[in-house]
């Protein structure tokens, strides 16, 4: 009852799309706030802040204090379910979570303590994915124990991609010819085009067969690479839920793979990231044989691109017109997949 009177009370509606740390008066208005959550927590800034992470969709500053190192984080208002949603997964599982010391969820801001060193540096100094075999019960874990709380994670704002919801949302995305960007150079042909609107038909039928497998709707995390994670004192922390959805659960395989491949420069068809998935799948084998389990993965990946194009297209919407150039091939280029497996 007291986590369902909490959640209630920070739903709040989206803002209209922004880059508030753009706007004058911001920083001065953030340090404001971060000296007064010192304060609040009898901690003192040893230092000046600095802004050492600066994203159209995120910014992170650095708080020097006499209590080690903190981290200032704000979000952009078409992601703001993310302080909503780190909070909500602090207070049920704080073992993976970062040590939030405030939350701003009206504005999108957090404050938080050091998390460690990035997963990223350990994969690249070992040249090894072995770490990851200890990470894979830790977020399916997760995602199992979020699946009966999907409706209070979409309360929060969360973006919904359950498969029921998904051929409606292809559909309004291909049809969006002009941010596919047909025809121009690296981006969809005009014949890619073609089978991307061809495959529109089928595609509630493939969702329908991956519902039918019967894995659970689940929390998601869609960037879920080394580079996100953290390891401080034998625990792994969980960050950056700024591009969660609800949807299926092995649609996580898109970019933790594609990760690990960027890490170590692995061919997308080696063994250690066969191993990797497998390490995943074997997650969840109270659902079903592995075999089986490995006989589907391959749609619910393939399904995934569609998933992690729809994500970039709802970010670069909501770019100024002036930055969606630098980033907006990613929608195409996940769809030139899509249609390419």
């Amino acid at each position: 009852m007291i986590l369902h009177a909490w959640l209630a009370s920070i739903i709040l509606p989206m803002k209209p799309a922004s880059i508030p740390w753009n706007l004058p008066g911001w920083q001065s208005e953030v340090h404001d706030w971060i000296d007064t959550q010192l304060a609040r927590h009898a901690l003192q800034r040893t230092g000046e802040i600095t802004q050492p992470h600066i994203r159209p969709w995120s910014t992170v500053l650095g708080v020097p204090t006499d209590a080690g190192r903190l981290y200032f984080k704000a979000t952009a208002p078409y992601l703001s379910y993310e302080p909503a949603l780190t909070a909500y997964l602090a207070r049920l599982r704080p073992d993976i979570s970062p040590d939030l010391l405030a939350v701003d969820i009206p504005r999108g801001w957090m404050l938080m303590r050091e998390s460690g060193i990035a997963l990223r540096t350990f994969i690249k100094t070992e040249h090894s994915l072995a770490r990851w075999r200890e990470i894979m019960p830790l977020y399916a874990g997760l995602q199992k124990e979020m699946a009966p709380r999907v409706d209070e994670i979409l309360k929060l704002g969360v973006l919904d991609r359950r498969l029921e919801t998904l051929p409606a949302q292809f559909e309004r995305l291909v049809a969006d010819k002009a941010a596919l960007l047909v025809g121009q150079p690296d981006s969809l042909t005009e014949e890619e085009y073609q089978r991307l609107t061809v495959s529109v038909a089928g595609f509630e039928r493939q969702c329908a067969e991956l519902a039918a497998f019967g894995l659970p709707t689940t929390l998601h995390h869609d960037d879920f690479h080394d580079g996100n994670l953290f390891v401080q004192d034998e625990r792994v922390i969980f960050t950056d839920w700024g591009e969660s959805a609800v949807t299926h659960p092995f649609f996580t395989l898109v970019v933790m793979l594609r990760g690990a491949e960027n890490s170590l420069q692995l061919a997308p068809d080696s063994p250690e990231l066969a191993q990797m998935r497998a390490w995943y799948l074997s997650q969840w084998t109270d659902y079903a044989p592995l075999a089986e389990l490995q006989s589907v993965v391959r749609l619910a990946e393939r399904l995934g691109l569609v998933n992690r194009a729809l994500t970039w297209q709802r970010v670069i919407s909501n770019l100024p017109d002036e930055l969606k150039p630098e980033y907006a091939l990613a929608v195409p280029s996940y769809l030139q997949e899509f249609i390419n497996q």
